[in-house]
């Protein structure tokens, strides 16, 4: 029976997502400018994404847009501009360098080098094998 005095059930939100772990890294708003004399450049513009624990991230988009220097914020190569990120619940914008330098034996960038992505001489896996197979024809 319900009273003035008993708690209320509450039904679940069907539109929440599940209750899980907390996301490992998190980024909210991640913005980095350059200036100079010639005026601002922004290169990293409201960037946010949440990773959970097991998953991979891959940023891919066309060249000079940002990609690498979002990297380099993540780990703080570069200083944001504005923003935060969060790595195990901690705030990676808030801590020293040395800190830092502790973060990033657990983080880290793979850049790729498009000259040796999908390189005609280095196929190794039968997924490999068919594109070379197909895009290398007439290059011997």
């Amino acid at each position: 029976m319900s009273g003035p005095s008993s708690p209320a059930i509450a039904a679940a939100d069907p539109t929440a997502p599940p209750a899980g772990p907390p996301p490992l890294l998190v980024v909210e708003d991640l913005v980095k400018r350059f200036g100079s004399r010639k005026g601002t450049l922004t290169a990293v513009d409201g960037v946010s994404f949440d990773l959970e624990a097991g998953r991979t991230l891959g940023l891919v988009g066309e060249s000079g847009c940002g990609k690498s220097t979002t990297a380099r914020l993540i780990l703080r190569l570069l200083e944001p501009t504005a923003g935060t990120v969060r790595y195990r619940g901690r705030d990676l914008t808030a801590l020293r360098s040395a800190e830092m330098r502790l973060v990033r034996r657990e983080l880290g960038i793979v850049f790729q080098d498009p000259y040796a992505s999908l390189s005609w001489r280095s196929c190794s896996s039968p997924t490999t094998w068919q594109w070379c197979a197909t895009s290398v024809t007439g290059w011997l």
